[in-house]
């Protein structure tokens, strides 16, 4: 077995390239991206969310932290002590401008500065329904976060703070330019195109995509191609290519029709290995917690803490799921988790393992399963979708 994957790692040139460098002014003002052995940030994509009466409905699983109220900031430094351990950089945080998610944002962000953790921000531009919000409250909201964060230290992942705007791909170029043209010398606005189709429309009015794309099932093969793709056309544009990796899928008690199964680990092997080979900017995980569509790598009652470890190990660090409040020696963050050896090396041995089948899986805990058929996550956090 090590023989064959050797074999196969020497022989295949697009596995052992190097990933591309996190740059910060990527878009307006940017050079081109260009080959780099330098590691990019893992960034998973984070939920401020839940009240306590939100783990009553839609849910298969609870994590092991309890039935948790977003705004406890125990379990913020719980969580992000948590991810540091498994190699993760920073979180990807869903926010809207509402007074109860400003004020979750913000004491996320003291958290996050105590702990050396990064920050950016997925702002929901579609309500529960999926409707795509006004053009003046993106503007209002972008143009809030912009005066209150652009200079914050937490949100310097690439330069400037890093937005994704979900639903710009409902919009022609002149209107996302409309929307967020104020705001784009403050931040760094990326899309959350689904194809290239949409990745070629947006072309010079957003700094690069990042795509949700927690439905797939990487196993099936075609994920890759499709990754790979898109990520050349958004770097030949200048831009940053956020790829997703997720554990597995299965919201079918919110509306889905489309399960994807965590095959013990598995599934998130081969999405790892998908989003590596596109050489991106930094890797997206899907997701830390979110319980509805069931992509958490939170450890949970149900999945236990498989992903999480197999996350870790892709990594080459070992996690610690049970990390003290008070622990005097938080870390550093001072390192993305990401290198190009080992993690070349790890996506190789996934894409070389998984058609292998069961008897080469490695062992963990048992696990379940998991899967919507264009899951994004909740939009809407007045309806309470949770």
């Amino acid at each position: 077995m090590a023989t064959l994957l050797l074999l196969v790692l020497a022989a295949s040139p697009v596995a052992l390239a190097p990933p591309r460098p996190a740059h910060a002014d990527a878009g307006r003002g940017g050079t081109s991206p260009h080959p780099s052995a330098a590691p990019v940030p893992v960034l998973a994509y984070y939920y401020i969310w839940f009240n306590p009466t939100s783990w009553n409905r839609a849910k298969i699983d609870y994590p092991l932290l309890g039935h948790y109220s977003s705004d406890d900031v125990e379990i913020m430094r719980r969580h992000i002590r948590m991810a540091k351990t498994a190699g993760i950089n920073g979180f990807l945080v869903s926010w809207k401008h509402t007074p109860q998610l400003d004020e979750r944002l913000a004491k996320l962000v003291e958290v996050a500065r105590e702990e050396k953790f990064r920050l950016g921000i997925v702002y929901q531009g579609l309500d529960f329904s999926r409707t795509p919000l006004a053009f003046d409250t993106v503007r209002t909201d972008l143009s809030f976060f912009a005066s209150r964060y652009a200079t914050e230290p937490v949100f310097d992942i690439f330069g400037r703070p890093l937005v994704i705007w979900t639903g710009s791909d409902r919009f022609t170029a002149a209107q996302i330019e409309e929307t967020v043209g104020g705001v784009r010398g403050k931040l760094l606005v990326l899309g959350n195109a689904k194809n290239l189709e949409d990745v070629e429309s947006s072309h010079g009015v957003l700094d690069g995509q990042a795509y949700y794309w927690s439905s797939v099932d990487p196993v099936a093969g075609t994920s890759a191609a499709k990754l790979t793709a898109m990520s050349r056309a958004v770097h030949q544009r200048g831009g940053l290519w956020i790829a997703p990796v997720t554990p597995g899928f299965d919201a079918r008690l919110v509306g889905g029709k489309r399960e994807v199964p965590r095959r013990n680990g598995d599934t998130l092997r081969a999405s790892f290995a998908a989003a590596r080979l596109s050489e991106p900017d930094a890797i997206g995980v899907i997701s830390w917690n979110e319980f509805s569509e069931n992509t958490h790598i939170e450890p949970s009652e149900r999945f236990g803490s498989t992903d999480i470890n197999v996350l870790a190990d892709l990594l080459g660090v070992r996690v610690d799921v049970d990390v003290p409040v008070d622990s005097s020696e938080p870390g550093d963050g001072g390192h993305w988790g990401l290198t190009a050896s080992g993690a070349l090396l790890f996506a190789g041995a996934a894409v070389v393992l998984l058609p292998l089948g069961v008897a080469f899986r490695r062992r963990r805990p048992p696990v379940a399963r998991d899967g919507r058929t264009a899951g994004t996550g909740p939009d809407d956090p007045s309806a309470d979708p949770w």
